[in-house]
Parts: structure tokens; sequence; C-alpha cells
């Protein structure tokens, strides 16, 4: 990357600086290569942050699914952290994880799972139980999020059913361009038999809701669905993938207790990645954590951080860290500037940091403080090999917990800081009152915040479609055909207050 002009003698954010266009030969967006190469199983340079309310199992599949990665919290107990990895390997990886609901279950039980939007859907299937594959013969059919939307909420899901489900064998869905065809075909097909109804009741005026999705068959089991969109991304996203064809999850693991214990075990389960993690990385206790893992020689990346400094880079890679986490402050859930004063513009932290660990081998993924592909872009141009997101990832459907709906009809999630009241009383729940009150009167962050979904854009699957095609579009203008050549032909300006203004569309007419 270069800067236009003298190098800046001030910390900068990404609001201060904007890329400038060069002569490129990359013909289209979709000849761009947005490959990570800091030894992750990644093909996206996209991370979803290691918040209790942002990287669930859920997410991490659809990410992995797609090319990015998602650390799972520290928070959870190791149990509960040891079967969303292994939740996590078991997922499909050319079709969506089914969402499958019994006959009883009502709409409103279902909307708290999906949200209202085109593409959305569950299956209504009966099972022996909730550990039991889903037998084809038990399908009812698929209902649409319009569906659901458009009756009462005590509803059951048995009862709206009014056609078969569309069913297709996964060996027919291996070429990815032939099963756009084929879902499309089926959903088509399915919409107009959606008013007959199978056992032979007149459905005149009944109101026709297609599928909006088929659900994927192998043998006698149900193992995925697909919609049009889903199947469509399979041409373009390639997955994040282990060794053994699974999908990909890293796993956040904090500096006290028995470090080594805890490594042995997320490995053994699967974990692709391990993230050390604390807020001030650049600390002792951080890199005797740090060599404590490496000694083990998992063969595994190393995540360390957070550092906003070349000094914090060198410590932490000579420990044994291959990639630094990059950030103190910049998120939106994080009051740490704000009550400590510590903490550093995001854009000069990553391109310092990221200088530093190229030197070294090593890598950085940026932590933080983007709201707009633009900021992605930059902290890519800056030297990162990936972005961590959080709030923006926190308000989507697959993110964890339910779908929660205010008096206006708008659907939400809760979300919350890492190091608020909250997540502290998540943390230390075990510790007597005592030890649990001194904890939590130090504590810093936003402990409850409604994550409205976009939407347009309610599915983590919608919001890395959105990034991706603004990212490709930075590469293009910058001719780079990969993540190493942007690195490399980035060109950056320093802009004023009002040129950033200047850049946003108008919502409304003049």
């Amino acid at each position: 990357m270069e800067f236009i002009g003298a190098m800046p003698t001030v910390d900068l954010t990404y609001s201060d600086v904007f890329l400038v266009p060069r002569h490129s030969d990359v013909g289209s967006r979709l000849g761009v290569d947005l490959t990570p190469t800091d030894g992750t199983p990644a093909t996206l340079p996209l991370v979803a942050a290691n918040m209790n309310s942002v990287a669930g199992p859920r997410l991490a599949a659809v990410l992995a699914r797609r090319g990015g990665l998602a650390v799972l919290p520290q928070d959870l107990a190791p149990d509960d952290t040891e079967r969303a990895i292994r939740w996590v390997k078991r997922q499909p990886v050319a079709t969506d994880t089914p969402i499958v609901l019994p006959p009883q279950a009502t709409a409103a039980a279902a909307l708290r799972l999906i949200p209202r939007a085109e593409g959305q859907a569950v299956v209504v299937a009966d099972r022996p139980d909730e550990h039991s594959a889903v037998r084809a013969s038990g399908i009812r059919g698929v209902l649409s999020a319009a569906r659901l939307a458009s009756v009462l909420s005590d509803a059951q899901l048995g009862d709206l059913v009014i056609a078969p489900a569309p069913l297709l064998e996964a060996d027919d869905l291996e070429d990815p361009r032939a099963a756009f065809d084929a879902v499309s075909s089926a959903i088509e097909g399915g919409a107009a038999a959606s008013g007959e109804d199978p056992h032979g009741v007149d459905l005149h005026g009944v109101e026709p809701h297609p599928a909006e999705a088929v659900c994927v068959v192998s043998g006698a089991s149900l193992i995925g669905t697909l919609s049009r969109r889903s199947a469509l991304r399979r041409t373009i996203y390639r997955p994040a993938l282990d060794r053994d064809g699974r999908l990909a999850v890293a796993v956040a693991v904090g500096i006290n207790g028995d470090v080594a214990a805890k490594a042995r075990a997320l490995a053994a389960a699967g974990a692709d990645v391990l993230v050390i993690d604390t807020a001030h990385g650049h600390q002792a206790g951080m890199i005797r954590a740090i060599r404590t893992v490496a000694d083990l020689g998992l063969g595994l990346p190393i995540v360390a951080g957070n550092v906003v400094t070349a000094d914090g880079v060198n410590d932490l890679v000579s420990a044994g860290a291959t990639i630094l986490k990059v950030g103190v402050g910049p998120g939106a859930m994080c009051t740490t500037r704000m009550m400590t004063a510590v903490g550093r513009p995001q854009f000069s932290a990553v391109l310092e940091t990221a200088q530093a660990a190229r030197e070294l081998g090593a890598h950085v993924w940026a932590d933080g403080g983007v709201r707009y592909p633009r900021d992605v872009a930059l902290a890519l141009a800056a030297g990162a090999a990936s972005v961590m997101i959080g709030s923006w990832f926190a308000g989507t459907a697959e993110s964890p917990g339910e779908l929660r709906t205010d008096p206006e009809g708008r659907q939400y999630k809760e979300s919350w800081g890492m190091a608020s009241t909250k997540a502290v009383q998540g943390r230390f729940g075990g510790l007597d009152a005592y030890e649990r009150a001194r904890k939590e009167l130090f504590a810093e962050g936003i402990s409850s915040s409604k994550i409205y979904l976009d939407p347009l854009r309610p599915s983590v699957e919608d919001l890395i479609d959105m990034i991706t095609s603004g990212v490709r579009s930075s590469f293009t203008y910058a001719g780079a055909d990969s993540l190493r050549e942007f690195h490399v032909r980035a060109r950056v300006g320093l802009q004023s207050a009002a040129g950033y203004e200047e850049g946003k569309a108008l919502p409304v007419s003049w």
C-alpha cells in the first residue's frame, strides 16, 4: 500500500482515508480471489468475532460454508464448546442446514428462528427425537417465511402445509450450476402445486406461497435444504474446509487456568484455528499462554491479541503466534476508549502491525471498527489478512439467540460487549458472590443493545454478499486480482470530514 503525498503524522481511522483508482487489467469482480494467505482454511477474509452474541455454531457453519471463519467464544463451558465444534463439523457443506420443526410447532415459534424474508423457510417433519435423522418419508412440507407471517401466531405448522415438499437427491446436485437449475425448477413446480392439497381437500381461494426451498435427501434421509439464492451462492463461493472436507471453525481460549489442557481438548474436538484472546494482548500472561500452546505442537494456526503496535507484534510472534488480532476500542459495543483513554485509531493500528508482522512472516486480523464494506476494503489495503466483524453480524438470523419482535413488528437480536456486566456475569457465574461482585464492579462496555435485522439483508449470507461485492470492486479499482496484489497496489489518500460525507448516498431527494 502507498499513500498519496506525505506519510501522515497522526493516527487515522477508516473514515479518514479513501482508496484511489489506478490502471486495472482485472476484467470482472468475479475474477478476484479474496483468499487470505494466513495459513487458515478460509477462502474469504471475513472472521466473525468471538463474542457471545455473534459467533454461535449456527453462524459458524453458515460463514464457513461461504468461505469465512467464526471464532467460538471462550466463555462457553468446555463441554458446550466441544459440542458446538462437533455440531459444526456434522453440518452439510453443499446445502444449507435444515431448520426442522414438528407439525405441532406454531408459526410464532418458527419466526423466532427465521426472518420474515424471501428465501427463508422451515421444514415441517416428523422425527422420533431431536437427535435422530429426519426420514424423507416423514417430511410433511416446507413453509416459507411469507406463509408463516400471513397466519395467526398460534397456527400449527402441520395445519399450514398444503403441498408436498419438493425433494431432490443430493447425488443430482453435485455440479453447482446444474443444481441451481434443478432447484429453480423444483420450486416453480412446487408453486404450481401449492393450490392442490395432497389429501384431496379443496383449497380454492387459498393464496399460494411458494416453498422458497427444496429438501435435499440422500437415500432415505433429509440432509439439507437449498433455496435459489443458496444454490446460486454455491457457484460463487468456496467453503472453508478442514483436511477431512468438513466445515472449518476457530475457537477462542483465554490466558488463565490450564491453557494447555484447554487447547488440547479443543484441537481434539476438531478446532481448526486457536485464538488466544484477552483485551490487553501485550502482557506477560499472554506471552506465557502463547508459548504454552505453541509448545504443544498441535499444528494449528495460533491467533493472539489484541495488540495495536509493532512492539506487541514482535513479542507475540516471538512467543509463537502466527496471526495477531489488532484493535483496542474500535468495536460498536466497546467503551474502552471513553473509559480508559486507551486504544488507537484502527487504520493506523492495522497499517503498523501488518508491516511488522509481514517482516516476521506473520499476519494480522483487523478486529473491529467496520461499519461499511469500504472499511473492510481499507483494512485489507492496510495489510490485514482478514477482517473481524462483531456487531454487524450480531444483527442476523444466524447469530445466537432467538429472533425477537418489537411492538412495530421489526425483528432484532440482543447484543452486548464482552467486557460488559452481562458478559462478566456469564463468565464468572461460578465464583462466590464476593468475587463475582468485585469483577462486576470494573465491567466495561454495553450490556444490552438491540441490533435490528436489515429487512433487505437479514442473513449473515446477505451481508457476506454485500461486503464481498464491495471489496471485489475495490480490488478491480486497484488493479489487483488477489489479496497479495491488493496489499501492494492499493493507493490511499487522506480526506476531510466533508470529503467523507460527500461519499455517502443521499437517502432522500433534493
